[in-house]
């Protein structure tokens, strides 16, 4: 199975992606970045290395000058290709996606992920033969930056949102899951420069992952066990490309990956010196933000669910700060992008701001539990269906952006098209898991009838 979308490319190694697909990814970019030099990056994963080869390879004989900066986090590769002012960056890593899979993300020069129409324009370039490569003696130069890591952790400490002094005397015990994948480093690192101790859980860069990938509670038994078992203050976790971030509390309790945004949030809007500051997320993320950014005259606007759309939307409107509810962080005094490195920084602060425990911290903020499901719609249109729900909630306070999301005071509904399966997803939010579940149950219900 091959995945094209505006995410980037994912496929499974030896199958629907092989080097002769990955010649043509890298010359179709090469072909809509034009000239100049490439940032290359990768996760874990054994493959990683001879794909960035075959990209270094293809993209030096058509004469860009290639930086291999190796094993780090996505957000490493997004935030150098800016401040070297490349003409474009490189990811190899299928993110949550289990071994045997592997992708590639695609960045233009400012540092953010191409949009839907700029992928769509490498993809149209993948399939012409007029691809111009240069004549031996002029090919690009391929060199190894073994300092990304380095310049990424210097970037974070320069936020002004931290009191390093403060973090570093709370002398915090972390405990780190990183899943054998590209933040594994990296996120140790981040963790000793700022005075803590750490405890290495999965933490060798080897992409063998030794349990499903992404950071869901159901994945993460031993370092919840981990947490509890060594006193730890706080645990965290990270998927293999290191852009999303999951917080465990003292007790090995898993909190929701949407509050490691609406923990952020807090700490951003608390030292924030601008006037009823702008803050973006997705549709879908909880409405834990909104009540947070209540108490300081924020603003919080949302956009259809991608880390694209919210980036471009927070540079439109110099955002201070935004990001998703999978734990996704984004800050702009760091760069536009996902960042599990900002993130871990920034709960950090979250935590040393007083002297309580997390878990304590945590029952302070608005509590709300989202609920996901799927209505099975088989060869039924879905466009048809969310015409339907539009037409008949067109009284009701709606976003029409990304599907349709219905709003109400303490409570939402977000049914979206799913671009791979015959499928609508249904998300909901409310003030208990039990009340978010009727609520989809009741929107399922009626996409049910619908279509009978």
């Amino acid at each position: 199975m091959l995945v094209e979308s505006i995410s980037g490319i994912r496929g499974v190694i030896g199958t629907s992606l092989n080097p002769k697909k990955i010649v043509s990814y890298a010359s179709g970019f090469g072909k809509w970045a034009k000239q100049g030099t490439i940032i290359i990056g990768r996760d874990s994963r054994p493959s990683g290395k001879v794909i960035a080869d075959i990209f270094s390879s293809t993209l030096a004989w058509m004469g860009f000058d290639i930086i291999d900066v190796g094993i780090v986090p996505t957000p490493t590769v997004q935030l150098l290709t800016e401040k070297f002012e490349a003409s474009g960056g490189i990811v190899i890593t299928a993110s949550h996606n289990p071994f045997p899979w592997n992708g590639i993300k695609f960045i233009d020069p400012s540092g953010l992920f191409l949009d839907a129409d700029q992928v769509t324009d490498v993809l149209k370039f993948t399939k012409e033969d007029n691809i111009s490569f240069k004549k031996s003696g002029e090919f690009g130069s391929i060199s190894n930056y073994s300092d990304a890591i380095n310049e990424h952790i210097e970037n974070i400490l320069q936020i002004p949102y931290l009191d390093l002094e403060k973090i570093r005397s709370k002398h915090f015990k972390v405990v780190i899951d990183a899943v054998n994948g590209g933040g594994a480093i990296a996120l140790p690192r981040l963790l000793e420069t700022m005075g803590c101790e750490v405890i290495k859980v999965n933490c060798k860069p080897d992409g063998y992952f030794p349990h499903i990938p992404e950071p869901l509670p159901e994945n993460l038994t031993d370092l919840l066990e981990k947490v509890k078992q060594s006193g730890a203050d706080i645990g965290m976790a990270v998927d293999p490309d290191a852009d999303r971030l999951a917080i465990v509390d003292e007790n090995g309790k898993y909190l929701s990956e949407e509050y490691t945004l609406v923990m952020s949030l807090k700490t951003v809007l608390e030292k924030t010196k601008t006037d009823n500051p702008i803050v973006v997320t997705n549709l879908s993320t909880t409405l834990a933000v909104d009540k947070i950014a209540e108490l300081y005259d924020a603003k919080v606007l949302r956009t259809a669910i991608g880390e694209i759309n919210v980036s471009k939307k927070m540079r439109e409107t110099s955002a201070v700060i935004g990001g998703e509810g999978n734990g996704g962080i984004i800050l702009p005094d760091s760069h536009l992008g996902r960042d599990s490195l900002v993130g871990t920084a920034l709960i950090l602060q979250f935590l040393a701001n007083g002297d309580e425990k997390l878990s304590e911290k945590y029952k302070k903020l608005p509590q709300f539990r989202i609920n996901k499901m799927k209505a099975e719609i088989g060869d039924y249109s879905k466009d048809k269906i969310i015409e339907n729900l539009k037409e008949k909630y067109k009284n009701e306070n709606i976003n029409t952006v990304d599907g349709i999301k219905i709003s109400y005071e303490n409570s939402w509904v977000h049914i979206r098209k799913s671009n791979t399966e015959p499928i609508l997803r249904v998300y909901s939010e409310a003030s208990s898991q039990e009340e978010a579940g009727k609520l989809g149950k009741r929107f399922v219900s009626e996409i049910d009838e619908i279509i009978k």
